[in-house]
């Protein structure tokens, strides 16, 4: 197994958001967690990744239990995150905002340029614009960045926070061929956090319905029936201030 939540809870100051989260992820595997947007995507994506503390139940990653370990120390190990903030570096340019990644990963100049280029065959709306910078790009084009930003340094697992989120049609193709070229290649697993039940079905093969901080249910992503169910579970959210 690669990643393992067991009764894990989480949250902010003393508000518990998240509780009794229990989520497994093999290698290459790729799931969703599907909710409104009050229901604790965003906090979960933080609890697995380091950047909120577990104060209850535990986290294991690749067999060692990472729960007490911070952002920094599991992104080295693999694990990596795209909010939905998407944070590219505005003054660089799109091969600086890769090169950042490959830096986070400790990669030396050969792993750097092999790398690189392996990116750059999936990533075809920025090849033609790496010397622009990443601020002068669209929503769309600054979460393909993102993604590839996180892609060069060879990640484990991959977290997605709401990856659709004012992305146009055509660019979400790119990214569904992307993810999926680079799962089959690298064995990576994907956890996407989403809203939009059809498109996380396009990254995923199974997935967690959430509410209120905890998961209601498992489902398969591949039966149409689903999907039309869980869209109208899924419709009419207000956001929260937290989560």
């Amino acid at each position: 197994m690669l990643f393992s939540a067991s009764n894990a809870s989480s949250g902010y100051g003393d508000a518990v958001v998240l509780s009794g989260i229990n989520l497994q992820i093999d290698f290459g595997e790729r799931v969703a967690v599907l909710g409104r947007a009050s229901a604790g995507k965003t906090t979960l994506a933080r609890a697995i990744t380091g950047a909120l503390p577990c104060r209850r139940g535990n986290i294991r990653f690749m067999g060692v239990e990472v729960t007490a370990e911070a952002a920094h120390a599991r992104a080295r190990r693999g694990i990596a995150y795209v909010s939905q903030a998407r944070q590219v570096f505005s003054q660089l340019t799109v091969m600086q905002n890769m090169l950042v990644g490959a830096y986070a990963a400790r990669l030396d100049s050969a792993q750097t340029s092999s790398v690189l280029e392996t990116q750059l065959t999936y990533f075809k709306t920025l090849k033609p614009v790496l010397r622009e910078l990443g601020g002068s790009l669209d929503e769309g084009q600054q979460q393909l960045l993102a993604l590839a930003r996180e892609l060069m340094s060879e990640p484990k697992l991959l977290v997605l926070d709401e990856p659709s989120a004012g992305v146009q049609p055509p660019l979400l193709d790119e990214m569904v061929e992307v993810i999926e070229q680079v799962s089959s290649d690298a064995k990576l697993a994907v956890l996407t956090l989403e809203k939009d039940a059809s498109f996380a079905a396009r990254l995923s093969t199974r997935g967690y319905l959430m509410d209120s901080g905890r998961f209601k249910r498992a489902f398969a992503m591949s039966s149409a029936a689903n999907i039309r169910e869980l869209e109208r579970e899924l419709s009419g959210d207000v956001r929260s201030p937290w989560v």
